[in-house]
Protein backbone atom coordinates (compact mmCIF):
# COMPACT_ATOMS: atom_id res chain seq x y z
CA UNK A 1 0.00 0.00 0.00
CA UNK A 2 2.96 2.36 -0.19
CA UNK A 3 3.33 5.12 -2.86
CA UNK A 4 -0.38 6.29 -1.73
CA UNK A 5 -1.39 9.36 -0.18
CA UNK A 6 -2.85 8.35 3.21
CA UNK A 7 -1.57 4.79 4.84
CA UNK A 8 -2.93 2.89 7.95
CA UNK A 9 -1.07 4.91 10.12
CA UNK A 10 -2.96 7.99 9.42
CA UNK A 11 -5.93 5.97 9.67
CA UNK A 12 -5.14 4.99 13.42
CA UNK A 13 -4.03 8.88 14.13
CA UNK A 14 -7.67 9.96 12.78
CA UNK A 15 -9.47 7.42 15.34
CA UNK A 16 -7.45 8.71 18.16
CA UNK A 17 -8.82 12.19 17.38
CA UNK A 18 -11.93 11.10 16.78
CA UNK A 19 -11.91 9.33 19.65
CA UNK A 20 -14.91 10.59 21.92
CA UNK A 21 -16.10 13.15 19.28
CA UNK A 22 -17.57 10.50 16.77
CA UNK A 23 -20.42 8.07 17.30
CA UNK A 24 -19.48 4.40 16.88
CA UNK A 25 -22.73 4.10 14.35
CA UNK A 26 -23.99 0.09 14.83
CA UNK A 27 -23.99 -2.11 12.26
CA UNK A 28 -27.25 -3.41 12.07
CA UNK A 29 -29.37 -6.57 10.85
CA UNK A 30 -32.60 -8.15 10.13
CA UNK A 31 -33.82 -11.58 9.45
CA UNK A 32 -36.34 -10.43 7.23
CA UNK A 33 -33.96 -8.51 4.62
CA UNK A 34 -31.28 -11.82 4.67
CA UNK A 35 -34.03 -14.01 3.76
CA UNK A 36 -35.22 -11.33 0.52
CA UNK A 37 -31.47 -10.72 -0.23
CA UNK A 38 -30.69 -14.04 0.04
CA UNK A 39 -27.57 -13.69 2.06
CA UNK A 40 -26.17 -11.57 5.24
CA UNK A 41 -26.79 -8.05 4.64
CA UNK A 42 -25.06 -5.88 7.37
CA UNK A 43 -26.00 -2.18 7.80
CA UNK A 44 -23.17 0.21 9.03
CA UNK A 45 -25.47 3.29 9.79
CA UNK A 46 -23.64 5.87 9.43
CA UNK A 47 -26.64 8.15 8.38
CA UNK A 48 -27.00 8.34 12.50
CA UNK A 49 -23.08 9.83 13.18
CA UNK A 50 -23.51 12.95 13.93
CA UNK A 51 -24.40 15.60 11.27
CA UNK A 52 -26.63 12.73 9.90
CA UNK A 53 -23.55 10.77 8.13
CA UNK A 54 -19.92 9.58 7.98
CA UNK A 55 -18.87 13.23 6.99
CA UNK A 56 -18.31 14.31 10.83
CA UNK A 57 -15.51 11.95 10.68
CA UNK A 58 -13.11 13.23 7.54
CA UNK A 59 -14.18 16.89 8.83
CA UNK A 60 -13.29 16.70 12.11
CA UNK A 61 -9.60 14.57 11.17
CA UNK A 62 -9.05 17.22 8.93
CA UNK A 63 -9.45 20.60 10.77
CA UNK A 64 -7.75 18.92 14.07
CA UNK A 65 -4.62 18.08 11.97
CA UNK A 66 -4.13 22.23 10.89
CA UNK A 67 -1.92 23.80 12.83
CA UNK A 68 -3.62 25.86 15.52
CA UNK A 69 -3.31 29.33 13.66
CA UNK A 70 -4.71 28.19 10.51
CA UNK A 71 -7.91 26.23 12.51
CA UNK A 72 -8.68 29.78 14.08
CA UNK A 73 -8.73 31.56 10.98
CA UNK A 74 -11.38 29.58 9.91
CA UNK A 75 -12.23 26.86 7.28
CA UNK A 76 -13.88 27.17 4.02
CA UNK A 77 -15.64 23.57 1.81
CA UNK A 78 -17.80 23.32 -0.84
CA UNK A 79 -20.43 20.40 -0.77
CA UNK A 80 -24.08 19.63 -2.03
CA UNK A 81 -24.81 19.26 2.20
CA UNK A 82 -23.11 16.30 4.11
CA UNK A 83 -19.93 17.30 4.05
CA UNK A 84 -21.33 20.65 4.40
CA UNK A 85 -22.78 19.43 7.31
CA UNK A 86 -19.59 17.66 8.61
CA UNK A 87 -17.75 20.85 8.66
CA UNK A 88 -20.04 23.03 9.56
CA UNK A 89 -20.58 21.33 13.27
CA UNK A 90 -16.89 20.63 13.74
CA UNK A 91 -16.12 24.55 13.45
CA UNK A 92 -18.71 25.08 15.54
CA UNK A 93 -17.64 22.34 18.20
CA UNK A 94 -13.62 23.53 17.69
CA UNK A 95 -15.22 27.24 18.19
CA UNK A 96 -13.80 28.53 14.62
CA UNK A 97 -15.78 30.34 11.60
CA UNK A 98 -16.36 28.17 8.31
CA UNK A 99 -18.07 29.04 4.93
CA UNK A 100 -19.65 26.69 2.62
CA UNK A 101 -19.88 26.68 -0.79
CA UNK A 102 -23.20 25.27 -2.19
CA UNK A 103 -25.21 24.76 -4.93
CA UNK A 104 -28.85 26.18 -5.29
CA UNK A 105 -30.61 23.24 -5.65
CA UNK A 106 -29.18 21.63 -2.74
CA UNK A 107 -31.48 19.70 -0.72
CA UNK A 108 -33.56 22.01 1.30
CA UNK A 109 -33.14 20.28 4.75
CA UNK A 110 -29.44 20.31 4.07
CA UNK A 111 -29.08 24.03 3.39
CA UNK A 112 -31.20 24.82 6.73
CA UNK A 113 -29.14 22.25 8.49
CA UNK A 114 -25.79 24.04 7.51
CA UNK A 115 -26.95 27.29 8.75
CA UNK A 116 -28.57 25.93 11.91
CA UNK A 117 -24.93 24.62 12.42
CA UNK A 118 -23.59 28.42 12.33
CA UNK A 119 -21.78 28.28 9.26
CA UNK A 120 -21.82 30.85 6.32
CA UNK A 121 -23.70 29.91 3.29
CA UNK A 122 -22.21 31.11 -0.28
CA UNK A 123 -24.14 29.59 -3.27
CA UNK A 124 -23.53 28.91 -6.77
CA UNK A 125 -25.46 27.50 -9.86
CA UNK A 126 -24.60 23.52 -9.91
CA UNK A 127 -23.02 23.01 -14.06
CA UNK A 128 -23.01 26.77 -14.98
CA UNK A 129 -20.41 27.59 -12.09
CA UNK A 130 -17.22 26.35 -10.74
CA UNK A 131 -17.31 25.88 -6.76
CA UNK A 132 -13.78 24.70 -6.49
CA UNK A 133 -13.28 29.06 -8.51
CA UNK A 134 -15.66 30.29 -5.74
CA UNK A 135 -14.28 28.48 -2.89
CA UNK A 136 -10.49 29.36 -3.88
CA UNK A 137 -11.84 33.76 -4.55
CA UNK A 138 -13.55 33.50 -1.37
CA UNK A 139 -10.59 31.19 0.70
CA UNK A 140 -8.07 33.57 -0.57
CA UNK A 141 -10.30 36.81 0.65
CA UNK A 142 -10.78 35.79 3.90
CA UNK A 143 -7.75 33.44 4.78
CA UNK A 144 -9.57 30.69 5.14
CA UNK A 145 -8.25 27.15 4.85
CA UNK A 146 -10.21 24.35 2.39
CA UNK A 147 -11.40 21.60 3.64
CA UNK A 148 -12.35 19.28 0.33
CA UNK A 149 -14.96 16.88 0.17
CA UNK A 150 -12.55 13.86 -0.39
CA UNK A 151 -9.09 14.81 -1.95
CA UNK A 152 -7.20 15.16 1.46
CA UNK A 153 -5.21 12.75 3.19
CA UNK A 154 -6.87 13.80 6.25
CA UNK A 155 -10.21 13.58 5.12
CA UNK A 156 -9.60 10.47 3.60
CA UNK A 157 -8.09 9.26 6.76
CA UNK A 158 -10.93 10.22 8.56
CA UNK A 159 -13.61 8.09 6.61
CA UNK A 160 -11.49 5.45 6.83
CA UNK A 161 -12.25 4.47 10.75
CA UNK A 162 -15.70 3.77 9.88
CA UNK A 163 -13.85 0.52 7.85
CA UNK A 164 -11.80 0.11 11.17
CA UNK A 165 -15.26 -0.47 13.46
CA UNK A 166 -16.63 -2.14 10.58
CA UNK A 167 -13.78 -4.94 10.37
CA UNK A 168 -14.57 -4.87 14.68
CA UNK A 169 -17.73 -5.38 14.43
CA UNK A 170 -18.16 -7.70 11.51
CA UNK A 171 -15.98 -10.11 13.22
CA UNK A 172 -17.90 -10.02 16.69
CA UNK A 173 -21.48 -10.54 14.23
CA UNK A 174 -19.29 -14.30 12.76
CA UNK A 175 -18.14 -12.54 9.29
CA UNK A 176 -14.61 -12.51 8.03
CA UNK A 177 -15.53 -12.44 4.48
CA UNK A 178 -17.70 -10.04 2.49
CA UNK A 179 -18.10 -7.38 0.01
CA UNK A 180 -18.32 -3.96 1.70
CA UNK A 181 -20.82 -1.95 -0.62
CA UNK A 182 -19.90 1.57 -0.03
CA UNK A 183 -22.08 4.57 -1.57
CA UNK A 184 -19.80 6.68 -4.14
CA UNK A 185 -19.09 10.23 -4.87
CA UNK A 186 -15.33 11.36 -5.49
CA UNK A 187 -14.39 8.47 -3.26
CA UNK A 188 -12.72 9.65 0.13
CA UNK A 189 -15.15 6.97 2.08
CA UNK A 190 -14.32 4.30 -0.07
CA UNK A 191 -10.72 4.50 -0.45
CA UNK A 192 -10.63 5.28 3.26
CA UNK A 193 -12.57 1.85 3.96
CA UNK A 194 -10.99 0.35 1.38
CA UNK A 195 -7.48 1.11 2.88
CA UNK A 196 -8.50 0.38 6.39
CA UNK A 197 -10.04 -2.96 5.65
CA UNK A 198 -6.93 -4.07 3.54
CA UNK A 199 -4.93 -3.84 6.71
CA UNK A 200 -7.89 -5.14 9.66
CA UNK A 201 -9.83 -7.76 7.35
CA UNK A 202 -7.84 -8.24 4.00
CA UNK A 203 -10.79 -10.91 2.94
CA UNK A 204 -13.04 -8.14 2.81
CA UNK A 205 -13.33 -6.70 -0.41
CA UNK A 206 -14.82 -2.90 -1.37
CA UNK A 207 -17.24 -2.43 -4.29
CA UNK A 208 -18.44 0.91 -4.94
CA UNK A 209 -21.82 2.21 -5.46
CA UNK A 210 -23.18 5.09 -8.12
CA UNK A 211 -26.35 5.93 -9.83
CA UNK A 212 -26.58 4.94 -13.37
CA UNK A 213 -25.44 7.58 -15.67
CA UNK A 214 -23.30 8.99 -13.02
CA UNK A 215 -20.85 6.13 -12.97
CA UNK A 216 -17.33 7.76 -13.37
CA UNK A 217 -15.72 5.24 -10.52
CA UNK A 218 -17.49 2.24 -11.95
CA UNK A 219 -16.21 3.44 -15.70
CA UNK A 220 -12.71 4.58 -14.59
CA UNK A 221 -11.48 1.27 -12.49
CA UNK A 222 -12.78 -0.74 -15.79
CA UNK A 223 -10.86 1.83 -17.86
CA UNK A 224 -7.69 2.15 -15.67
CA UNK A 225 -7.88 6.31 -15.66
CA UNK A 226 -10.46 8.82 -14.40
CA UNK A 227 -12.97 9.49 -16.55
CA UNK A 228 -15.80 12.14 -15.87
CA UNK A 229 -19.71 12.29 -15.70
CA UNK A 230 -21.10 14.32 -18.20
CA UNK A 231 -23.43 16.19 -15.97
CA UNK A 232 -23.15 17.33 -12.16
CA UNK A 233 -27.12 16.92 -11.77
CA UNK A 234 -29.97 14.67 -12.93
CA UNK A 235 -30.26 12.52 -10.53
CA UNK A 236 -32.18 12.12 -6.83
CA UNK A 237 -28.73 10.85 -5.41
CA UNK A 238 -27.24 14.22 -5.06
CA UNK A 239 -25.09 13.49 -2.11
CA UNK A 240 -22.65 11.02 -4.59
CA UNK A 241 -22.62 13.39 -7.78
CA UNK A 242 -19.36 14.87 -8.62
CA UNK A 243 -17.52 15.56 -11.14
CA UNK A 244 -14.75 13.03 -11.29
CA UNK A 245 -13.04 10.27 -9.26
CA UNK A 246 -10.01 12.68 -6.90
CA UNK A 247 -6.54 12.56 -7.68
CA UNK A 248 -5.72 11.10 -4.33
CA UNK A 249 -9.20 8.81 -3.84
CA UNK A 250 -8.58 6.98 -7.11
CA UNK A 251 -5.12 5.20 -7.37
CA UNK A 252 -6.60 3.84 -4.00
CA UNK A 253 -9.89 2.42 -5.27
CA UNK A 254 -7.64 0.90 -8.17
CA UNK A 255 -5.80 -1.16 -6.31
CA UNK A 256 -8.22 -2.04 -3.43
CA UNK A 257 -11.66 -1.92 -4.53
CA UNK A 258 -13.67 -4.51 -7.11
CA UNK A 259 -15.65 -3.28 -9.89
CA UNK A 260 -18.25 -0.76 -9.13
CA UNK A 261 -22.23 -1.29 -9.09
CA UNK A 262 -24.64 0.87 -10.36
CA UNK A 263 -28.34 1.88 -9.22
CA UNK A 264 -31.46 3.32 -10.42
CA UNK A 265 -33.18 6.31 -8.61
CA UNK A 266 -36.33 4.35 -8.50
CA UNK A 267 -34.31 1.22 -6.86
CA UNK A 268 -33.07 3.86 -4.18
CA UNK A 269 -36.68 4.65 -3.34
CA UNK A 270 -37.19 1.36 -2.94
CA UNK A 271 -34.26 0.48 -0.82
CA UNK A 272 -35.31 4.06 1.58
CA UNK A 273 -38.31 2.63 2.10
CA UNK A 274 -37.03 -1.02 2.90
CA UNK A 275 -34.21 0.61 5.41
CA UNK A 276 -37.37 2.41 6.98
CA UNK A 277 -39.63 -0.63 7.29
CA UNK A 278 -36.99 -3.21 8.14
CA UNK A 279 -34.67 -1.18 10.31
CA UNK A 280 -36.39 1.71 11.44
CA UNK A 281 -33.69 4.51 9.88
CA UNK A 282 -33.77 6.97 7.28
CA UNK A 283 -31.36 6.91 4.52
CA UNK A 284 -31.11 9.25 1.89
CA UNK A 285 -31.19 8.53 -1.61
CA UNK A 286 -27.17 8.92 -2.42
CA UNK A 287 -26.65 7.06 1.54
CA UNK A 288 -29.25 4.21 0.09
CA UNK A 289 -27.37 3.50 -3.17
CA UNK A 290 -25.08 0.69 -1.22
CA UNK A 291 -28.65 -0.87 -0.05
CA UNK A 292 -29.90 -0.85 -3.17
CA UNK A 293 -27.06 -2.59 -4.94
CA UNK A 294 -27.17 -5.50 -2.08
CA UNK A 295 -31.00 -5.92 -2.80
CA UNK A 296 -31.34 -5.47 -6.50
CA UNK A 297 -27.97 -6.31 -7.90
CA UNK A 298 -27.78 -9.93 -5.79
CA UNK A 299 -26.03 -11.67 -9.31
CA UNK A 300 -23.09 -9.23 -9.05
CA UNK A 301 -21.96 -10.06 -5.81
CA UNK A 302 -19.96 -12.82 -4.86
CA UNK A 303 -19.80 -13.40 -1.11
CA UNK A 304 -22.30 -14.79 1.20
CA UNK A 305 -22.39 -11.60 3.32
CA UNK A 306 -22.55 -8.54 2.03
CA UNK A 307 -21.64 -5.03 4.24
CA UNK A 308 -23.60 -1.96 3.55
CA UNK A 309 -22.87 1.54 4.59
CA UNK A 310 -25.67 3.66 4.98
CA UNK A 311 -23.58 6.57 4.32
CA UNK A 312 -26.36 9.49 5.43
CA UNK A 313 -29.79 10.44 5.98
CA UNK A 314 -30.41 14.00 5.22
CA UNK A 315 -33.15 14.16 3.28
CA UNK A 316 -35.87 16.02 2.40
CA UNK A 317 -39.55 15.11 3.88
CA UNK A 318 -41.36 15.47 0.99
CA UNK A 319 -38.95 13.00 -0.76
CA UNK A 320 -38.78 10.72 1.90
CA UNK A 321 -42.75 10.41 1.70
CA UNK A 322 -42.65 9.67 -1.85
CA UNK A 323 -40.18 6.80 -1.06
CA UNK A 324 -42.68 5.39 1.85
CA UNK A 325 -45.68 5.80 -0.61
CA UNK A 326 -44.44 4.06 -3.41
CA UNK A 327 -46.45 1.42 -4.80
CA UNK A 328 -45.06 -0.64 -7.53
CA UNK A 329 -45.91 -3.76 -5.88
CA UNK A 330 -41.94 -4.13 -5.42
CA UNK A 331 -41.98 -4.69 -1.74
CA UNK A 332 -38.46 -6.34 -0.05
Amino acid sequence: MSGFAVDPAMIADAARRLDGRALRTPLLESALLNEAAGRRILIKAECLQHGGAFKFRGAWSAMTALAPERLRAGVIAYSSGNHAQGVALAARLLGVPAVIVMPEDAPRAKREATRALGAELATYRRGEESREELAARIARARGLTLVRPYDDPHVIAGQGTAGLEIAAQARAAGVARAEVLVPCGGGGLTAGVALALAEAAPDMRVRPVEPEGFDDVARSLAAGRRLSNPSEKGSICDAILTPCPGELTFPIMRALCGPGLRVRDDEALRAMATAFERLRIVVEPGGAAALAAALFRPDSLESDAAIVIASGGNVDSALFARALTRNDGAEV
